[in-house]
């Protein structure tokens, strides 16, 4: 079977991983510190994409299901 992720991907996802232990993960615009977990590897799975490297593309499932909780809140 092959690889979902590459092993550079693993490798982007394991420095943002780091980098939130650290405290010196920031996000997007408002740049403000990374605490999440899952946050950080959202992180690391969107920098591997810009460089190119092989990770599945997010799914139109997860995005549907965030614009759900925006809209509730």
């Amino acid at each position: 079977m092959a690889r979902k992720y590459s092993r550079k991907a693993s490798a982007k996802v394991g420095r943002a991983m780091k980098k939130r232990k650290a405290g010196t993960l920031k996000s997007g615009r408002s740049a403000k510190k990374v605490k999440s977990r899952k946050q950080a590897i959202a992180i690391g799975l969107s920098e591997a994409r810009a460089a190119g490297k092989k990770v599945p593309k997010k799914t139109a499932k997860k995005r549907k299901t965030a614009k759900k909780r925006r809209s509730k809140k």
